[in-house]
Order: structure tokens, then C-alpha cells, then sequence
């Protein structure tokens, strides 16, 4: 899984064609849960969230090599265990990568707002995205979103508020450590954080289609 130009011990894995979904129950098989940080940027989220549940793994998706491979150096330099790194497009990872039913807890924090209407079809929510969401998460499984945009929180809310499938739950409030770095600079510069959180239904709570 590892391309000639990674260190072997690399925690990085970049996807393969024809690749199947990765063996994230073989990653971690003797954790309580697996969660997911969807855009894990610097790593500073992934690193403390690793740190503070040791019990649990973690895998963080990000596009930009050169970026996880600093996240990677840090990561094995502090002995942390626990975490693995996918390099691909989140949209693409969530939908054709992670395993049914595997996810415990994702987080997506500060995703692109793509804030002008005609690039508004690049956005990371739409109903193909949250199908693949509903599919990778576990019974009960959770999402918590952050975004400094209020047009993208409004979308975002938009598209799962009429989705049966999730409830929403209050929203998780990460702690200092766990502050990302943009949330850290937003903060420092008081501007509003919009946070958001759901969870999967249960099968048998969900109600049936509507039938005229």
C-alpha cells in the first residue's frame, strides 16, 4: 500500500486503482472504535484527539502529500499508535474506501465553503455525500461539522435537516487542544464558529417512505 516514495514505516496509505475499501477493522482490531477526521489539515486535531483516546483509532484524510508526510514525521516521532493517514479526496475516500459500518465518530472541520454560486457544486455536503456518510458510520454514529462560513453552515444544516435518517444532536465543542488551526486563528481574530451535529438513526426508527 505503500508507493516507492514513502518511508515503509509510513503511517500513510494512498489509494491504488482498483483499490477494495481499506482494512480498517485489521488497522485497528483491538480498539473500541474507529473515528474519522475528514480534512486533517496540519493534524493538530488528529494528533490531540490520538493522544487523549488512545483506546480509540483514527484515520485522517487530507489531498496534500507534502502536508500529511509532516503530520506523518510528527505523529511517529511522539510514538502515537493509533492513527492512520489516507491521501485522496475526501469526497471520493468516504464514498469508495472506508468500510460499511466502521465509523464510530467523523469530524469534518472547516471544509471548503466554495463560497461563489457557481462553484457551489464543489462543496463537500450533497445528498451523494450524505448517503456515503449514512453508509460508512455504525449504529449510532455520530458527525460533527465546524465552519466559520454562516452560507455553508446554512447549506449544510439545509441538506440534513429533511434527511429521516439522522437526528440532530447538541454540538460537539472540541477543547483547546483540539482546536484546529484555522479555528484557533478565527478565535483570535473573533469571528463566529457555526457548529453542527448529527447522528445516525437507528434502522428501525427511521419512518417508512411516504406513500400518497
Amino acid at each position: 500500500m505503500h508507493p516507492f516514495n514513502l518511508d515503509p514505516d509510513s503511517l500513510i496509505h494512498l489509494p491504488q486503482p482498483g483499490d477494495n475499501p481499506f482494512p480498517l477493522t485489521e488497522w485497528f482490531p483491538a480498539y473500541t472504535g474507529i473515528e474519522l477526521d475528514i480534512g486533517c489539515g496540519k493534524g493538530r486535531f488528529l494528533e490531540a484527539r490520538a493522544k487523549a483516546h488512545p483506546e480509540t483509532g483514527l484515520v485522517g484524510i487530507d489531498r496534500m502529500l507534502k502536508r500529511l508526510r509532516k503530520v506523518d514525521r510528527r505523529l511517529r516521532r511522539t510514538g502515537c499508535q493509533n492513527v492512520r493517514l489516507i491521501r485522496a479526496d475526501a469526497d471520493y475516500t468516504v464514498t469508495y474506501l472506508i468500510p460499511t459500518g466502521t465509523i464510530s465518530t467523523g469530524f469534518i472541520y472547516f471544509p471548503d465553503p466554495w463560497p461563489k454560486r457557481r462553484h457551489h457544486s464543489r462543496r463537500l455536503f450533497s445528498p451523494a455525500f450524505v448517503d456515503a456518510l449514512f453508509r460508512i458510520l455504525t449504529a449510532s454514529g455520530i458527525i460533527h461539522v465546524a465552519t466559520d462560513h454562516e452560507d455553508y453552515f446554512r447549506w449544510i444544516t439545509g441538506t440534513m435537516h429533511p434527511d429521516d435518517r439522522f437526528i440532530e444532536i447538541p454540538p460537539y465543542r472540541p477543547n483547546p487542544d483540539e482546536q484546529t488551526d484555522f479555528e484557533r486563528q478565527f478565535i483570535q481574530e473573533q469571528r463566529p464558529v457555526y457548529r453542527y451535529s448529527f447522528q445516525k438513526r437507528l434502522i428501525d426508527a427511521i419512518p417508512p417512505p411516504h406513500t400518497p
